[in-house]
């Protein structure tokens, strides 16, 4: 920030971006409707950013106003993602098959860096119920004459990044965006008549979760037309006998001597 900065004259979107700070303010209980009310005013009425820095300047987060500083809030994690970003090291940093077969799946931790080689076998790396050490991590793959094949779930930004010279690296699910907060995993690496393959699938428990889930929403959905069949029934019974004892009524007043 330079020493003529608040003498700089304020934008629209600027001025925008207070208002939103003190709305939030307003939202979470930190103003009351008289102070967001008469901050609201100095904001519109502001022309430079020294008169819009003190505005915000006791809100949590709002900082002082620059042309520097964005007060645009960014993306909130997605549920479940939170608790998986753990940070520190990861439970296991390479995984080798030679004529064999390696797995890292279940419950662990993938570290920020995760090297993998396969030679004549096969690698399986299963990130659907993992953990991360960081919002970024790098799945380095060497792939001769074998297979590496990695599970993501949904969510999960894919970035594929690897080389293949008579083999390949699966792109399917590169660049499909990802969850606000969701980890980022870039598969980079070499395969020599070889392949690495990258699937986006849930877990045997999710997906008999959803089945479950929509199992029960058409149960709902069948029991809720029984009620309404039901009711529907109910109110044309109602209505067949207020019809009756209207026209019994009727004639008793038409023929009062007749009973």
């Amino acid at each position: 920030m330079t020493d003529d900065a608040p003498e700089l004259r304020a934008s629209d979107a600027d001025r925008e971006q207070v208002a939103e700070v003190l709305r939030d303010a307003l939202a979470e209980g930190r103003l009351d409707m008289g102070e967001f009310e008469e901050r609201l005013d100095r904001t519109y009425r502001a022309r430079t950013y020294g008169e819009l820095a003190p505005i915000t300047r006791d809100l949590p987060g709002a900082g002082t106003v620059t042309p520097s500083v964005s007060l645009v809030k960014g993306p909130e994690a997605g549920p479940g993602w939170v608790d998986r970003v753990t940070g520190g090291e990861g439970s296991s940093e390479w995984g080798v098959a030679v004529m064999a077969g390696f797995q890292r799946k279940g419950r662990w931790t993938v570290p920020k860096r995760f090297n993998a080689f396969a030679f004549w076998g096969g690698g399986d790396i299963d990130l659907r119920e993992a953990n991360f050490a960081d919002r970024e991590v790098v799945i380095n793959c060497v792939a001769v004459m074998g297979g590496i094949d990695i599970l993501v779930p949904p969510g999960v930004e894919v970035v594929v990044r690897g080389v293949g010279i008579m083999g390949g690296f699966d792109h399917r699910e590169d660049g499909v965006p990802g969850d606000p907060g969701a980890p980022r995993v870039i598969v980079t690496g070499f395969a020599f008549c070889g392949g690495v393959g990258v699937q986006r699938k849930l877990t045997r428990a999710e997906r008999q979760r959803l089945k479950a889930e929509r199992r029960q929403e058409k149960l709902d959905r069948k029991s809720a037309r029984r009620e309404i069949h039901q009711t529907f029934h109910e109110d044309i019974q109602d209505a067949h006998r207020r019809m009756l004892d209207n026209h019994r009524d009727l004639l008793r007043k038409n023929h009062p001597h007749e009973d």
